[in-house]
């Protein structure tokens, strides 16, 4: 075999082309599913304002055929003065239906009070993840709890604020969770990743039966947001972390935020029936984490700042895992035709029958409802033919 680095400047030229045209196929299947025009509104927030939002959740499906959505209502706050400012994330809601895009029906719910066991004050609460696992279902919580930075950084903490972790409950069903099971599964960091929150949990990519838990990091002084990973072994219960920085934050669109929230498999189908496993990770990212003024004479874009990102697009051969490669390089992917521009929190569920991708999409009322498009898969074959 001819190693890459002595393969015929022709050779070398069609695998580019072939790469190129790969990524192409990925670009617009990750448009196709994350239409803003096509959206329809999945669950609304408690008020139509600006800080009032639900999502930062997933949807997945049963043995039994029924679909449960999760994610938090978060109702205006602002932490950098501290929570008196608001009530800021204040219940994980669970949903079911019978279809992917609803109508959906709210079961049950944590509020801060149920997610505080054995006395431990609860702050916010943020993104979740359900996960369906041989026989078992999992519930990753992320919470921001009363707790005190460590003494070295004590200066640096707002009153009435703390720290970020991940917590996770499990049960035979959905109907089954309970918050007295929670358990603790990703702890504040050093002070440079202190703060660990919105989990995506996933089996590895490739079939070993290991899982993968994707969860947003930040440091102390709250100056970005990055993406880490940490692995569980097939039939343990610990997770080890694995890196900090699954996706570097980018040079431009997403300089100070990278913060991924799916890994979605890709079918093998059409040009891709051949290829390696290939899986989309979709992300939010952000120019600053806070709103930059605009020079009236300069362009004038959604720029993406903290709880107003936008969203990119990357992916990874799944034999490679964790190595990804980004699609959305200058400039981001999905933006909200409304609003801040806010587009963020993607995620997917690939079904028999097509792909439903849900999000956060800012309104004209700069509210983020959920919302959904659910991409037949008739539709997703004509992409990947192209």
């Amino acid at each position: 075999m001819v190693s890459p680095a002595c393969q015929p400047a022709s050779l070398k030229t069609n695998i580019f082309a072939m790469e190129t045209d790969i990524q192409q196929i990925l670009h617009r299947l990750g448009s196709v599913l994350v239409d803003q025009q096509r959206a329809s509104v999945l669950v609304s927030p408690q008020a139509n304002s600006e800080g009032y939002w639900f999502g930062g959740g997933n949807v997945v499906i049963d043995d039994e055929g029924t679909y449960w959505l999760c994610g938090r209502y978060r109702n205006h706050g602002d932490s950098r003065t501290g929570t008196g400012a608001g009530e800021r994330g204040l219940e994980l809601a669970l949903f079911c239906s019978d279809n992917p895009m609803g109508p959906w029906q709210k079961e049950f719910a944590f509020t801060k009070d149920d997610l505080g066991v054995n006395g431990q004050e609860i702050v916010s609460i943020e993104g979740s993840s359900l996960r369906m696992i041989q026989g078992l279902v999992e519930l990753f919580i992320s919470t921001e709890k009363a707790q005190r930075y460590p003494k070295a950084i004590e200066n640096f903490q707002k009153p009435g604020t703390g720290c970020w972790e991940i917590d996770m409950i499990s049960a035979g069903s959905v109907r089954e969770l309970r918050a007295s099971n929670l358990r603790n599964v990703v702890e504040r960091g050093d002070p440079e990743a202190l703060h660990v929150k919105d989990p995506v949990a996933f089996d590895v990519p490739g079939g070993n039966g290991d899982t993968a838990l994707i969860f947003c990091s930040h440091p102390y002084t709250w100056a970005s947001s990055n993406t880490g990973l940490a692995l569980r072994v097939a039939d343990q219960d610990e997770f080890s972390l694995k890196t900090l920085q699954l996706l570097e934050r980018g040079a431009a669109w997403d300089v100070a935020a990278t913060r991924v929230t799916d890994c979605m498999p890709v079918p093998a189908m059409g040009r891709l029936a051949d290829m390696p496993a290939i899986s989309l990770y979709f992300y939010d990212g952000a120019e600053c984490l806070r709103s930059l003024d605009e020079n009236a004479a300069a362009v004038s874009r959604p720029r993406g700042y903290s709880c107003e990102e936008l969203g990119g697009l990357a992916f990874g051969f799944d034999e490679k895992f964790p190595s990804l490669s980004r699609l959305s390089v200058n400039e981001p992917m999905f933006v909200s035709p409304e609003g801040t521009g806010c587009s963020r929190y993607v995620s997917t569920l690939v079904t028999a029958e097509g792909i439903l991708a849900t999000w956060q999409q800012s309104q004209p009322d700069l509210s983020q409802p959920l919302v959904g498009n659910f991409v037949e898969m008739e539709r997703i074959a004509e992409i990947l033919e192209a």
